[in-house]
């Protein structure tokens, strides 16, 4: 049985471009398997603990090996727990908007949250970093206001620090099998932004369709 968590990362609860094609590959992926345990999070109701100063002193002492103190314990247990749905899905679905050319700061909040030593990576002096979260899968929805192709007066090697950001952090923590899609000119007038959420529903569906096939072992390309 697989399991399915939707971090969700717009508030824009009704007309949220990123939220509606990740609901609709999320219902093409359980017509396929109907058994697949759905989860949300939702970031923007979520209880998200302050990163203080006794996470900070819990971190270090993890770091040299120290003993923590009962705060800095209280502390490092609830960065665990903010981590544990990761841990426990097989398909991370996000719903990412595009903010100052960036994540939303919910997001890089729980990032930064959950993104520590034995929890989400290990490291070793000799060898670097090691991911935690390998063998699962990872569908990214970016949504754009405007234009970020070649050519447009935004384009991504210059504006986008949305996606190569959230790629990199999957990497990091372990999650290679990664599907992009992505839907842009959200701001460029009813008819427009019609038709790219249209167009993105229908890459969704497929994609749904190809994640859920037994034949699917490789990563699958972004569907821009």
């Amino acid at each position: 049985m697989t399991t399915i968590l939707h971090i969700e990362s717009s508030p824009r609860k009704q007309r949220s471009a990123s939220l509606e094609v990740a609901r609709e590959f999320i219902f093409h992926y359980r017509q396929c398997h109907p058994s697949t345990v759905v989860k949300s999070l939702d970031l923007w109701s979520a209880s998200l603990p302050e990163f203080d100063a006794d996470a900070m002193a819990a971190k270090y002492a993890g770091l040299s090996g120290a003993t923590l103190t009962a705060p800095q314990e209280h502390a490092w247990n609830q960065l665990r727990s903010q981590a544990a749905p990761l841990h426990e899905a097989d398909i991370l679905v996000f719903s990412v908007p595009l903010w100052n050319f960036s994540i939303p700061y919910k997001l890089k909040h729980f990032i930064d949250l959950v993104s520590q030593k034995d929890i989400l990576f290990s490291f070793d002096p000799e060898k670097g970093f090691g991911g935690l979260l390998e063998n699962k899968k990872a569908v990214v929805v970016y949504a754009r206001g405007l234009n970020y192709m070649k050519g447009s007066f935004t384009p991504a090697p210059e504006f986008d620090f949305q996606k190569p950001y959230v790629e990199a952090w999957l990497k990091f923590i372990g999650i290679t099998d990664v599907s992009s899609l992505i839907v842009e000119k959200t701001l460029f007038g009813p008819d427009i932004d019609t038709e790219a959420r249209a167009l993105a529903n229908r890459q969704a569906q497929q994609l749904a369709a190809t994640l859920a096939s037994p034949q699917h072992t490789k990563p699958s390309p972004s569907l821009t």
